[in-house]
């Protein structure tokens, strides 16, 4: 469970933040009038990591103040994400094949899955509260400090339990290794760490292009959650067994597909769905960071356009 501490970064503002903001002087962008427009970027961007840092170290420390509280909560949270495993174990306890996939190989997908939306919901999983702040205001205590705002909404609420949700993961991601009967080669070899941290990514752009939405529909946190933790349960099963317009839709306009079907179907040495050519298993890094580049973009635009509740 979340702290039920108020958030350090709560506090009061002198007054209602309105205008444009975050590089913008009169509607124009900083960039194409200021040749040291880039340095201030790159600053900004260490200044973010910097306030991160700073913050989810606060969040730990306030966590490992109680550290029984902290083992539980652990615990709960491992035990409460390997059910999604335990439900999979039950259907394969009266069947042999799911969609044409064994258990082991079910089991790659979902730990493919669960350890890159593990790490993405550890650093990012309070964005589904920004609504919640521009709803009350508590916003522009924000966007008066000299830190990027998106660093701040990150780190906010910092939950170290979520390590249960990657451990779970690891696990059920080593259980499938050692069961699959895989002939390894350097490009597979290179594939799985790589298709985790491009997992992570992509994860990681949907759950700041779902905040930058709650700007405009204020309460729309789980509207964002059918995305990053109902996309994560769709990808630990196989392909095979949705229609082929949701796993089209996965692929081409929200491409959770890249995630770890397409990328482990490759390791796994199965036939991608919609005839595929081979070189999309190779894309995650391509794919993560379009992704990254689009939600950094919807991230600002959102940004732009608050203007406060006027109180």
């Amino acid at each position: 469970m979340d702290s039920q501490l108020d958030s350090p970064l709560d506090g009061p503002v002198d007054g209602p933040v309105d205008g444009p903001v975050d590089g913008q002087v009169d509607g124009r962008s900083r960039t194409a009038e200021d040749p040291w427009a880039r340095q201030r970027t790159y600053a900004r961007l260490r200044d973010g990591l910097s306030a991160y840092r700073m913050i989810a170290a606060m969040w730990i420390r306030s966590t490992m103040a109680y550290r029984a509280s902290f083992a539980m909560t652990t615990f709960g949270n491992f035990a409460a994400t390997g059910l999604d495993f335990v439900a999979i174990l039950l259907m394969y306890s009266q069947i042999d094949r799911l969609g044409g996939y064994s258990l082991p190989e079910v089991a790659f997908l979902y730990g493919v899955s669960a350890t890159a939306f593990g790490l993405t919901d550890l650093a990012l999983g309070s964005m589904d509260r920004l609504g919640r702040r521009v709803r009350d205001g508590t916003l522009d205590t924000l966007l008066v400090r000299p830190v990027p705002v998106l660093a701040q909404v990150a780190a906010d609420r910092f939950a170290l339990r979520r390590l249960g949700r990657i451990t779970q993961g690891l696990l059920v991601f080593g259980y499938a290794v050692t069961a699959l009967d895989i002939t390894w080669t350097p490009l597979k070899l290179l594939l799985v760490p790589l298709m985790v941290l491009s997992g992570a990514a992509i994860f990681s752009a949907v759950f700041v292009a779902g905040a930058a939405f709650q700007f405009v529909a204020q309460d729309a946190s789980e509207v964002q959650n059918s995305f990053t933790y109902g996309g994560s349960t769709l990808l630990q099963y196989p392909p095979t067994v949705f229609a082929k317009d949701l796993v089209r839709g996965v692929t081409f306009v929200l491409p959770l597909a890249f995630v770890n079907w397409l990328p482990a179907l490759y390791v796994l040495g199965r036939p991608y769905p919609l005839d595929l050519p081979a070189w999309v298993a190779f894309a995650p890094p391509l794919v993560a960071a379009c992704c990254c580049v689009l939600a950094g973009a919807a991230w600002r635009a959102g940004l732009r356009s608050y203007r406060s509740t006027g109180s």
